[in-house]
């Protein structure tokens, strides 16, 4: 592999290697030992002891190795308590990079070092012990790099194996102190990495780190835009970018122009070694704020009319663009250069959309590049972002010259849009999200990524070869660390994070962080916490969304997306509760000097989401209660305004509290408000409270509703599922649905004896009599030994503050005999994917990756079968029908997008018995581009639901799915028969026999 260098650090300055176009990467040589971060240390015995050994670097190298050398000084220090000195002694840490270090290259020279596998490929590391190094030298333990990242890497995954967390500043987590800390013997190296570029885009930054970050370090150094970031904070970016051994960086951009903000900026990261970006809108190395700051009233600094439009402005937009590179030239860092053009602020371009245009910009821009360079193009990095309306060009047939990475990207809601195509071999991309702002709503508070799905999208990224270039948007970064920690581990070893190796993964995660005797426990309390968030983002939690008869997609900001009926506003409540209270046990038994870091990592989100969970239940139950003239209802105002002061307190502990308020003003995210069109304007159903640009305080949204209660007792009665009907749910012997129940309330304030008789003596209730002071819950069963067989009617009657309310029952008993497989009860049958009878074809089981549990997917990801269904993978499933005529068959899928290389959708197919399978395409309706409702529908939910009808006879059926298409992703198949009741989430599973 040939390695070109470039001088990237300025006159007189350490150039960092840098691959040459078309260079080749992989796995080392054999002869090394390919390990896991740090598995090489071990705390009670090895080949060489790392305490009290000196590290040792040369000033010859980088410095950014030379800077790193001082860092693992400190990370052994904070582990042992004894800090390394920086001469040769006996015993010596030596770190340094081949072809740089004076140190590496003389072992190299005379034998002492193999680097056989290292030498030549990129940012690849080697540690092993050597005897009688150099003379006076007894035993060293190497560190020696490929090139200067190769070291860095390398430095720092010594510092992980010791004990030290990537996140250590970030979240302030305490290393565990050794007096023992040896090297195992052997040859280790963490490979070379897959993904060439890996990083992550600081963004959406206001109002936490945009509050937190000028405040801590001081301010921008612009004149007039204090709200800067200056190179200190950017330090610990890069400090903790490259922990997690990631490269690359696109900073922050709304309202900071990193280049203007501290001119040490791009100096820092050169001397850090970290490669600068910008993002899809920020072309030619120059962020668009950079624009915006001096092109108003008509002008810009560049002889034009400031306006944003190559049309309109071409030579002015040249000029500045020639600026950026020129810049770069200048200053000397390590770039890669974004082409295209965008609208300013995210935005199409107000041009228009025309191949010619774009083709002529980009052209124009490889000519600057190659002018102000004095090379090819070629040999200057460059990418071009495919985001929202750009990857309409591509469609259409635009293609950019072979040398230039063309980034793919996700729907802003981590499903990924397309795929790299094996018939356009090229360099590819992906831009990826854990932070959003925009259509459907802004997520921007907590982490709210389910591991198993952001595993399943990079291992399609990966299976169909792109691997140029990975970024993810991570918002304030911090609150996010865990996806950005995952997205980079898997960029740079995909296969070493096998599916079935995540749960491994999460624990060694917490491990470094809270310490090995909470680590499974801690890991699987972070599995369950992604799969409930992602269920549905927290901001959306007062958002309803539905179908009208016309089949337009209707917004509710006034409404919860759960469903009062089969207790699913209860149990998913429930849930997160439990996972508080779970939460809250782990951190009682964590020392003091954690509490900080487990709170900052884990017991924020956890607790301060659970509590969410409560304050909106509370909420819609107060206005549900308020509606029917409950007594009750004023105590659930008082339980959701109590909610608030908590999430309130929570942030208050996050900013003034944790580590001796270092973090005061981060925790200042807005989550609770969304939709209140009133008190801030049109964007409120998308956009987080604030005004002029100015997050708002969180106040409760919709309002609570108090209610006058007058003295006199008044009897009311409601029934499950919501209290607008007066006949409970059908009653079967195989529901598997919650028990059947009507809530006896009081509308006054004065208590009142209550009684409820049955028509019948098969209706059993738990409560018959009792006093009533707010409400009482009697739930509702039947004797099956004493109801009649088929269909049959009762009622319930509910007296009491001298009024009666009479209920209706329906017991529904099909014979016995015959049944098999999943049993329809109360008009539906809920089947979840992974309990199959029979899988043809080769399928992959995903737990977790579901709303409600697992995902069924045929493999590989990569597979292509053909259009005859004898090819399809199917999954069959034996279901009882007991009643006759059309059944409609939903399957809910993960929200996927047409991401294939065809780009002609997304299908499955279904049938029942021996008919013609129905073939779905998932993504219709859908705009993964344009973002239109039905895709905001789609993602918001969290899945995508698409149905078929077929007319059936009651018996046995085989209902069998078909995988037309790979990286379909099914969920549940939910029947319904005619007594479907909308939920969120679908009825719980249903009975198999």
């Amino acid at each position: 592999m040939s390695v070109s260098r470039r001088a990237v650090l300025g006159a007189g300055a350490a150039a960092v290697p840098v691959l040459s176009a078309g260079a080749a990467w992989g796995a080392p040589d054999a002869g090394l030992r390919v390990t896991d971060p740090g598995a090489y240390i071990s705390f009670t015995s090895g080949a060489f002891s790392l305490v009290g050994a000196p590290v040792v670097v040369s000033a010859d190298d980088h410095p950014g190795v030379v800077r790193v050398a001082g860092d693992l000084r400190d990370d052994i220090a904070r582990v042992t308590g004894v800090r390394p000195a920086a001469t040769l002694a006996r015993r010596a840490v030596l770190v340094g990079t081949i072809g740089r270090s004076p140190l590496i290259d003389g072992l190299v020279a005379s034998g002492k070092l193999d680097v056989t596998g290292i030498r030549g490929r990129w940012e690849t590391s080697l540690q092993t012990v050597v005897d009688h190094p150099v003379p006076g030298v007894d035993q060293a333990f190497v560190i020696a790099g490929s090139d200067p990242r190769g070291t860095v890497f390398g430095a720092y995954d010594v510092s992980y194996g010791i004990g030290v967390s990537p996140w250590y500043w970030w979240d302030d987590v305490p290393p565990v102190h050794r007096d023992q800390v040896w090297v195992r013997p052997g040859r280790h190296t963490q490979g070379t990495p897959a993904v060439r570029y890996r990083g992550f885009f600081l963004n959406d930054e206001n109002p936490a780190l945009g509050t937190w970050a000028p405040s801590y370090f001081g301010p921008g150094k612009a004149p007039g835009y204090p709200g800067g970031f200056n190179a200190d904070f950017y330090a610990k970016v890069f400090e903790v970018l490259l922990r997690l051994k990631g490269n690359y960086l696109w900073p922050a951009v709304w309202g900071r122009a990193f280049a203007e903000d501290d001119p040490e900026n791009h100096l820092r990261a050169a001397r850090y070694g970290v490669v600068m970006g910008t993002s899809h809108e920020a072309p030619m190395m120059r962020g668009i704020e950079e624009w915006n700051r001096h092109a108003s009233g008509g002008t810009d600094p560049y002889g034009g009319t400031g306006e944003w439009s190559y049309l309109r402005n071409a030579e002015a937009i040249r000029a500045y663009w020639r600026a950026g590179i020129q810049r770069m030239v200048d200053q000397g860092f390590e770039g890669v250069v974004t082409l295209g053009m965008r609208g300013n602020g995210d935005t199409g371009l107000p041009d228009g959309d025309g191949i010619e245009l774009m083709r002529e910009i980009i052209a124009a821009q490889r000519q600057i590049i190659e002018e102000v360079t004095g090379r090819p193009a070629a040999e200057t990095p460059q990418v071009w972002t495919l985001y929202k309306e750009v990857q309409r060009y591509w469609d259409r047939g635009l293609r950019a010259p072979d040398d230039v990475t063309v980034v793919l990207t996700d729907d802003n809601w981590g499903n990924i849009r397309r795929h790299p195509s094996p018939r356009e071999p090229r360099g590819h991309g992906l831009y990826y999200h854990f932070d959003y702002v925009g259509a459907g709503r802004n997520y921007k508070w907590v982490d709210t990524a389910n591991l198993r799905n952001v595993w399943d999208q990079l291992h399609q990224a990966h299976a169909y070869g792109n691997h140029g270039l990975w970024v993810a948007n991570v918002g304030d970064l911090k609150g996010n660390e865990l996806p950005t920690e995952f997205f980079l581990d898997y960029a740079w070893n995909p296969d070493r994070l096998p599916f079935d190796r995540l749960a491994e993964w999460e624990r060694g995660y917490a491990r470094q962080n809270f310490g090995a005797e909470v680590a499974d426990e801690t890991a699987e309390l972070l599995a369950r916490y992604g799969q409930l968030q992602a269920r549905r983002k927290p901001e959306l939690l007062n958002r309803r969304i539905t179908l009208s008869d016309t089949g337009q997609v209707v917004y509710d900001d006034r409404q919860t997306p759960f469903s009062f009926g089969h207790r699913e506003l209860e149990r998913v409540t429930a849930e997160w509760q439990e996972l508080g209270r779970r939460a809250a046990r782990i951190a009682r038994r964590l020392p003091a000097a954690v509490q900080d870091a487990w709170f900052e990592l884990v017991g924020y989100e956890v607790t301060a989401t659970a509590n969410l969970y409560a304050l909106r239940a509370a909420e819609f139950t107060n206005l549900l209660y308020a509606g029917q003239g409950r007594a009750a209802a004023n105590a659930r105002a008082d339980a959701a305004e109590a909610g608030l002061a908590t999430d309130l307190a929570l942030a208050d502990r996050f900013n003034s509290r944790v580590a001796d308020g270092k973090w005061r003003g981060f925790q200042t995210q807005p989550h609770i408000d969304y939709g209140d069109v009133d008190r801030y304007g049109p964007n409120a159903p998308w956009q987080q409270p604030e005004k002029d640009n100015v997050a708002l305080p969180d106040v409760l949204f919709p309002a609570v509703r108090r209610i006058e209660v007058p003295e006199a007792a008044g009897l009311g009665v409601s029934v499950d599922p919501d209290g607008g009907s007066l006949t409970l749910p059908p009653f079967s012997p195989h529901q598997t649905r919650p028990q059947q129940h009507l809530e006896v309330f009081n509308r006054g304030r004065t208590p009142f004896d209550y009684r409820v008789e049955a028509s019948v003596p098969w209706l059993v209730v738990d409560r018959p009599r009792g006093r009533v002071a707010e409400q009482v819950r009697v739930e509702v069963r039947v004797d099956w030994s004493r109801a009649p067989g088929g269909r049959t009617e009762g009622t319930l009657t509910v007296r009491g503050a001298g009024e009666s309310v009479t209920v209706g029952c329906v017991a529904e008993q099909p014979p016995a005999r015959g049944l098999r497989g999943f049993v329809e009860a109360g008009g539906y049958v809920a089947i979840d994917a992974e309990h199959y009878d029979r899988a043809v074809g080769e399928w992959r089981r995903l737990d977790g990756i579901g709303r409600t549990g697992a995902g069924m997917t045929a493999w590989p990801v990569t597979g292509g079968w053909g259009d005859s269904p004898d090819s399809w993978p199917r999954l069959e499933y034996e279901v009882s029908l007991v009643s006759a005529g059309e059944v409609t068959a939903w399957a809910y899928l993960s929200p996927r997008n047409p991401a294939l290389p065809t780009g002609a959708g997304l299908h499955y197919a279904l049938s029942f018995d021996d008919e013609e399978p129905q073939r779905v395409d998932i993504t219709a309706g859908a705009d993964d581009g344009l973002l239109n409702a039905v895709w905001a529908r789609n993602t918001s939910d969290n899945i995508n639901r698409t149905a078929t009808r077929h007319p059936l006879a009651p018996g046995v059926h085989r209902l069998t799915f078909w995988s037309v298409d790979p990286t379909v992703v099914l969920q549940r198949l939910i029947l319904d028969t005619g007594g479907l009741t909308p939920t969120y989430l679908g009825p719980l599973e249903s009975r198999r026999l």
